[in-house]
């Protein structure tokens, strides 16, 4: 089964309530901190565009990759509105390709969970340090496994909108770390009618170290790991966090 296509539909008044704006300026905070006040900027797994488009009022030159065709729709209805001159592509990150380097390359809202194994994870990592200017800087987040098992566990949501109602049920295997969600959705037809669609998906947690392990096998460098929005170590309790590597290889001799 397909992930993100009616979903892509509905997504961004299902998460209405994210705070994206905030999580924009802590993003643009870490970029600053690396130096990329401006220039080319990838996002990997930019869904529909909401914090491709934030980066792009930010002042940089904007590219989004995504793999679901009805969620880069929606960012180029986003696009049309804004006027913002973002190049959208529509690619696996594990397999992406770019015409040239970019200065920096950002993943947020947990897109690389959405990679289940440590090999593909590496996979990724190679392509963003290949496509990185020298010294450029990879920013991405990711859930832990306090979120998946502590937090989300099995429990089941429910979500009510004006054209659409969501039932959300969550299903952690801990021997996998994988986290599957299983989405029902009733869209409201015009003749007043609901419709009924489904989706599932999965994602893995992994540790820091897993993630550090990864990013060295890419030939990324490790600077550092973030609870989320703060410059402080993750700890047992981080829900979520963020991790900073850069480019290395193409200025050594």
């Amino acid at each position: 089964m397909e992930t993100y296509t009616t979903f892509a539909q509905v997504y961004d008044e299902m998460m209405e309530d994210i705070p994206y704006e905030e999580w924009c300026r802590y993003l643009v905070g870490l970029l600053q901190e690396f130096g990329v006040k401006d220039g080319l900027v990838l996002e990997l797994g930019c869904g529909t565009g909401i914090m491709t488009e934030l980066l792009a009022e930010n002042g940089y030159d904007m590219i989004g990759v995504d793999s679901s065709e009805e969620m880069l729709a929606e960012a180029l209805e986003k696009r049309e509105k804004s006027g913002h001159d973002i190049l959208y592509l529509q690619q696996d990150m594990r397999e992406f390709e770019l015409f040239g380097t970019v200065r920096a390359v950002v993943s947020v809202c947990d897109s690389i969970n959405y990679i289940l194994e440590e090999k593909e994870l590496v996979q990724v990592f190679s392509l963003v340090n290949n496509y990185l200017d020298p010294d450029g800087v990879f920013i991405f987040d990711m859930k832990t496994e306090h979120f998946y098992r502590d937090l989300a566990g099995d429990a089941v949501y429910g979500q009510n909108g004006e054209d659409v109602s969501l039932i959300w049920e969550n299903c952690y295997y801990p021997e996998d770390r994988i986290n599957e969600y299983s989405l029902a959705m009733f869209l409201r037809e015009e003749d007043g009618r609901y419709r009924k669609e489904e989706e599932v998906h999965y994602q893995r947690a992994y540790t820091v170290e897993e993630v550090r392990r990864a990013m060295e096998a890419a030939g990324l460098q490790w600077m550092s790991a973030w609870d989320a929005f703060t410059q402080t170590p993750p700890t047992e309790e981080s829900s979520r966090i963020y991790i900073i590597g850069k480019e290395q290889g193409k200025g050594q001799k």
